[in-house]
């Protein structure tokens, strides 16, 4: 054991912490930060995008936009960074979810519960999963450093609503069209079954 104190991580704590570094507008700049491992701490992302500190949600949306600034992705897992802690958080499904879109001049603009906006494209792609037992599809976009956001399934209805076929390498498919890239969702076939 060093003889380093660390303390014991704490919602408040790492709020602090990051009002302190956030001096500019936009998002901190967390994947310059790579501070010491300090512990998990007990906060949990649920599916449908709310967060839990302690088992209870966080009722202070200001609070969770801060914590969602700060979140970072490595190897599978999640954490919360600042420039001198990073603690492991629980993420269910995805860490955030698309909870709005707009098409606009054709491109798709999403909006999330923590109000980040992307245009889904080569930077942000579009992506489904079908889940093996039951098919049900899981539409995800990027939000950014592979932090993904659950597409929420009103959204994801209004999409199919303006899902378009192509073909691709021989084979047709059903699917989304922004900024001019092409995001397969289902084979054409498949829909006709």
């Amino acid at each position: 054991m060093s003889g380093k104190i660390i303390n014991t991580p704490s919602a408040e704590n790492l709020a602090a912490s990051v009002n302190a570094a956030s001096k500019s507008k936009g998002l901190p700049p967390v994947h310059l930060w790579n501070p010491p491992f300090c512990g998990d701490l007990d906060i949990r992302i649920a599916r449908d995008g709310t967060w839990f500190y302690l088992g209870t949600p966080i009722g202070r949306p200001a609070l969770v936009k801060l914590f969602s600034s700060i979140l970072k992705r490595e190897d599978g897992n999640y954490y919360l960074v600042t420039p001198v802690e990073k603690v492991g958080i629980v993420v269910d499904d995805a860490p955030f979810v698309a909870v709005d879109f707009n098409q606009i001049d054709g491109d798709l603009h999403f909006t999330t519960q923590v109000g980040d906006k992307m245009v889904a494209g080569p930077k942000n792609p579009i992506r489904v999963e079908r889940d093996i037992q039951t098919g049900e599809p899981s539409p995800y976009i990027l939000v950014r450093d592979e932090l993904e956001a659950l597409i929420d399934r009103k959204s994801f209805y209004r999409l199919v609503d303006i899902g378009i076929h192509k073909t691709l390498k021989g084979q047709s498919w059903f699917g989304l069209s922004s900024k001019m890239t092409f995001f397969p969702i289902i084979p054409s076939k498949d829909l006709e079954s």
